[in-house]
């Protein structure tokens, strides 16, 4: 890494406002901020947070869509020491819930009227059924109205003091690396959410890389649409566009449409996404009626990637560099990736290769390495390498062995080269959309669906989104629950990427000796229906 790139958010942001200074950090409609700006307002959310009694290691929760004021809210919580918690939009409140209490978020960054929702009275609502943040003192609304008991945005950095300024100060220049900068919390096979403990140093480390294989510089304009609360949004998007002086420019919602409108009239540069994205955009029928000449640089992953996709982006789309990328929230957000140059079939049928610094190993169900172009479970060892999960040291020595490999579950097969393609997964987590499904957790809620005697869920092939849920339900004594009925409860109880495209009702499902549900068998059940 340049040795100039600081390894952690506070000197990286000082080090941006000197070096980009009057370069534009964010536009976000009609407000537009340098990098100057950018340090400035960070510092007074900072000491806006040190005079509210946010203490170095305090979890503040951030649920809310792309948006300036999700930057700033991150940048100025790491400034002060604390560690971001990010909740995913499409939590409702008892998701929601779980995951800022197992952080023990002390502050809380929302909105209210996000496509319909407000996320205060979900949470309200949530511990009138007994899903508590007891932890939480105070809700700071970024957007939206301000419900009884919050604070807006704006009123609150009115808090910020000299002595806050000074002491947000201090523990900025005590910053490192190595410290716990955020809880990244994704769904295990218990059903219960996990919390990744994250460290800024090593996502910088791997997204500089990143940015020199996209070939980032200053003035470029990014469009991101990846969800600041996922790994590819605050790591992949967010942080290379501060190493390079990038603007950040915030898609909160994806439509094709207004995605080729915003590249035409912002002149878009840099544009990373899952495949769906950008297969939306090369099938719009209205594609030439934008001008999207300004494109230069692509990045995508998370689900198969077809070579016709890699071919059209360059062609259709007039990409000059079209890369693909493995990482996990795990392994801070990239493991491995491709090189600008290279062709679209190895870009296309590969996730590329390991960072500098990183290692893999492809090995079968004993633990020893395959030869060359044969399947096995990719394991990864590294900088990029999670410290482990929030408070679970049995979960984190299940998933990172002695030696300091983690074990992925995801299987692969690499070539003399070096790349990797990632084939299956010995999890039962599916991609829907970009987002990881875990059937467990699905499962666990339905279950408590009065109709529902058993259920088991799987992933099936999907052409738009990779892939879809679909459930297979063993009916209660009451008698058998109606498939749009229980689509619409389902939608009530969780994020709506987690509810089953597909409902089925069965006499039985199927068991191995040990009376575990077979999921192979189940995808072939389901394969035939869809057939």
């Amino acid at each position: 890494m340049d040795s100039t790139i600081p390894d952690n958010y506070p000197a990286l942001v000082e080090r941006a406002a000197a070096a980009f200074g009057d370069t534009e950090a964010i536009r976000d409609g009609d407000m537009s901020m340098t990098y100057t700006e950018l340090a400035h307002r960070t510092a007074e959310c900072a000491a806006a947070l040190v005079a509210n009694g946010l203490e170095p290691g305090d979890a503040v929760g951030l649920w809310a869509p792309n948006a300036w004021e999700w930057v700033i809210a991150a940048m100025g919580t790491l400034r002060a020491g604390g560690v971001i918690v990010p909740v995913n939009t499409r939590f409702r409140g008892r998701e929601a819930a779980y995951v800022l209490d197992r952080a023990r978020a002390k502050l809380l960054f929302t909105v209210v009227g996000f496509l319909g929702y407000d996320y205060v009275r979900d949470l309200e609502a949530a511990a009138a059924e007994g899903h508590t943040v007891d932890s939480l003192e105070r809700t700071v609304i970024l957007r939206g109205d301000t419900p009884p008991g919050t604070t807006s945005f704006e009123d609150f950095v009115t808090a910020a003091t000299a002595e806050g300024h000074e002491e947000a100060a201090r523990r900025a220049a005590a910053a490192a690396g190595d410290d716990l900068g955020l809880v990244m919390f994704t769904s295990g096979t218990t059903g219960l959410p996990k919390g990744v403990m994250i460290r800024p140093g090593a996502i910088i480390r791997g997204f500089s890389q990143y940015a020199d294989e996209l070939g980032m510089r200053q003035g470029d304009r990014m469009l991101v649409i990846n969800p600041f609360f996922h790994a590819f949004g605050f790591c992949g998007s967010i942080t290379p566009c501060i190493v390079r002086g990038a603007t950040i420019l915030p898609h909160p919602v994806f439509d094709v449409e207004a995605v080729l409108a915003r590249i035409e009239s912002e002149r878009i540069t840099v544009l990373p996404g899952p495949p769906a994205i950008f297969q939306s955009m090369v099938n719009f029928a209205g594609l030439d009626d934008y001008d999207t000449s300004s494109l230069r640089s692509a990045v995508t992953g998370a689900a198969t990637v077809p070579v016709e996709t890699v071919v059209a982006m360059r062609e259709r789309l007039g990409f000059e560099t079209a890369i693909t990328a493995f990482g996990m929230t795990e392994t801070h957000g990239i493991a491995t990736i491709c090189s600008a140059g290279d062709p679209p079939e190895l870009v296309a049928s590969t996730s590329g290769k390991a960072l500098r610094g990183i290692e893999l190993r492809v090995v079968d169900d004993d633990g020893r390495d395959v030869p060359v172009g044969e399947p096995g479970e990719l394991l990864v060892r590294g900088y990029c390498v999670t410290s482990g999960y929030l408070d679970d040291p049995a979960q984190t020595a299940k998933t990172i062995d002695s030696d300091g490999w983690l074990h992925t579950g995801d299987i692969c097969v690499m070539n003399d080269l070096g790349y990797i393609d990632i084939t299956d997964r010995k999890k039962d987590m599916y991609i829907n959309g970009g987002f990881n499904v875990y059937p467990a957790e699905v499962e666990n809620v339905m279950s408590e669906h009065p109709l529902i005697g058993q259920v088991a869920v799987v992933g099936v092939p999907d052409e738009r989104l990779g892939e879809a849920g679909a459930a297979f339900v063993v009916p209660s004594p009451a008698g058998a629950p109606d498939a749009d009925e229980l689509r619409a409860w389902c939608r009530e109880q969780m994020a709506n990427y987690k509810v089953p495209r597909y409902f089925w009702n069965v006499e039985a499902l199927p068991l191995n000796p040990s009376n575990k549900v077979l999921k192979t068998e189940l995808r072939d059940w389901a394969a035939d229906r869809l057939a």
